[in-house]
């Protein structure tokens, strides 16, 4: 069965145990932290960035604190059940950073699905004891009770003033889903295969299965996404998901989520048009087709005369990846397994049924070897190296932990995908914290590894563009700071601030890019802007405006 459809299934008990996972770099160390538990049962790993531990939620609901003293592991203790947190079926996993903790969840009535997004502040500074409430809450929605992905993942932006939650497919490929008839002609559902946008400090809203509803609200921020389980936020600020695909051989994605996109789930899957969609459609005829995964089997590749007509709308492709791993594809044409990167083209994105998850990003340029600045993303599917197996990844080991050199060139990303360690067992989520990343397994013995990376140079100064006059608050005086800076001598302690379009230069362009954005809902300032971080792109000249003295930061 293809992963990440229903947690309880994911574990597989009949397969071995697996030896430690292995670095494949000599400057990368891995040691055992703790084990969680057999079964299946943690399924999320994330820090607190106000108190530095790190926390991993069961599939009971239960939330376990780990403490870790001068490199080695103090105490672990439970400091939430669901009791607490009132979500009894959790898959979704967060903090914002002030401390907020974010949990989703998914409940069946009868035939349906209602998923809900739970805040949790706590009651006084420091302390254990939360106020639980109510962020969102879906109307039912038909469950497909096959591929239901449901509402999982979670991501809270930089500034903690919105929260992106995936919701995904309720198909493999766009099929009709019917639940034996109950739901005839039923494929996908408003509620399904998107993104929403949520206010952090929402409470009690109801998300409709509404299109129109939910763009009317704002929630809907991007569509087409079969199951970005994963989403999380790079050092620039945009936001990246890994995408797990159908029982085809498609390829799996990383996505760039921007607002209003379309992502072209189930109309395309990696960049392979849905084959189905068509008529005098044949699945003996496809090479895509893997006969071993259960669409197959239950008959769900066939000829489909009603398949729905694709929207009116420019996809958004994945971020493509020039290799030199994790990009191996099965040819259409011949069936034959091949390497991108061996012929001198990208994939979009990574090996069929790889199942990406645990997307991290080194947001504090803390790394060093070339790593840093850089994204980390696991592997959940056992896959064959050296051939195609029955199922999963073909030449292809998987259950790894890649590094992904993202690159933006123009409007669109590209990458180069390395693995630096291998034989995890089932990974399942990952945390960042410096130059270790702590990646959570589902398999085997629900153990959690520390992979500690080279260090590189003292990051660079952090700074909040468009914050110019240093009082922490954005608004018209920041403007004036600018013009008074070029016009009246006034110093400035952080230049890079005011450089609101990140063109290298201080000019009147900035102070106007400031006021269209306070006045005339124009694009905001160059990241970062939402919260405070590095400026990663070089000032013009090759110079450095600097920025000695950001207030905004401190």
């Amino acid at each position: 069965m293809k992963p990440l459809r229903s947690l309880p299934l994911l574990f597989l008990a009949c397969q071995p145990l697996l030896a430690a996972p292995q670095p494949l770099r000599p400057d990368i160390t891995i040691r055992r932290i703790l084990d969680t538990g057999t079964g299946g049962t943690s399924i999320r790993i994330a820090r607190d960035p106000t108190d530095g531990f790190l926390y991993y939620l069961r599939t009971s609901g239960s939330i376990y604190r780990i403490q870790i003293a001068d490199g080695v592991l103090s105490t672990t203790a439970r400091v939430y059940t669901a009791a607490d947190t009132g979500i009894g079926a959790p898959y979704g996993f967060a903090f914002g950073p002030e401390g907020n903790l974010y949990i989703t969840g998914n409940e069946t009535q009868g035939t349906n699905t209602v998923a809900t997004v739970r805040r949790g502040a706590r009651a006084t500074p420091g302390g254990d004891t939360r106020v639980w409430m109510n962020v969102a809450r879906t109307e039912p929605y038909p469950r497909s009770n096959i591929f239901d992905h449901l509402v999982n993942g979670i991501a809270v932006s930089p500034d903690g003033d919105f929260l992106f939650v995936n919701s995904g497919a309720r198909t493999d490929h766009g099929e009709e889903e019917s639940q034996g008839g109950l739901f005839p002609g039923v494929r996908e559902v408003p509620l399904t295969a998107v993104m929403f946008r949520l206010p952090a400090d929402g409470r009690d809203i109801l998300l409709e299965n509404d299109r129109d509803a939910l763009l009317a609200g704002g929630y809907l921020f991007a569509e087409g996404l079969r199951n970005s389980f994963d989403p999380a936020f790079s050092p620039s600020g945009d936001l990246f998901s890994g995408e797990n695909s159908d029982d085809r051989d498609d390829n799996e994605e990383l996505n760039w989520i921007q607002e209003g996109h379309h992502y072209g789930f189930p109309w395309r899957i990696g960049t392979n048009d849905t084959p189905q969609r068509f008529p005098g459609y044949d699945p003996e005829n496809d090479r895509l087709v893997n006969h071993n995964y259960i669409a197959y089997r239950r008959g769900l590749f066939h000829d489909d005369p009603t398949y729905p007509d694709p929207p009116e709308v420019d996809f958004t492709d994945p971020v493509v990846n020039l290799g030199p791993d994790a990009d191996s594809f099965r040819n259409p044409a011949t069936g034959a397994v091949q390497d991108a990167s061996d012929l001198g083209i990208g994939l979009a994105t990574f090996t069929a049924h790889r199942s990406p998850l645990g997307l991290v990003f080194d947001r504090e340029m803390a790394l060093g070897g070339g790593l840093g600045g850089g994204g980390f993303i696991l592997s959940w599917t056992r896959g064959d190296p050296n051939g195609s197996p029955a199922e999963g990844p073909f030449r292809d080991a998987s259950e790894d932990l890649l590094h992904l050199d993202l690159k933006k060139a123009g409007e669109v990303y590209q990458l180069r995908a390395t693995r630096i360690t291998g034989g995890f067992n089932h990974p399942i989520d990952a945390e960042i914290i410096g130059n270790r990343i702590y990646v959570l397994e589902h398999g085997g013995s629900g153990t959690v590894w520390e992979v500690s990376l080279p260090t590189g140079p003292p990051p660079p100064e952090s700074l909040r563009r468009g914050f110019v006059n240093g009082d922490a608050v954005f608004d018209l005086t920041d403007a004036v700071a600018v013009l008074f800076h070029l016009f009246g001598g006034l110093a400035a302690g952080c230049l890079d601030s005011a450089d609101a379009d990140d063109d290298g230069r201080i000019d009147v362009t900035d102070a106007i890019r400031l006021l269209r954005y306070l006045f005339l809902d124009e694009p905001a300032p160059a990241e970062p802007f939402a919260a405070c971080g590095p400026d990663l792109t070089a000032d013009a000249g090759g110079s450095d405006l600097g920025c000695a003295d950001d207030a905004a930061c401190e």
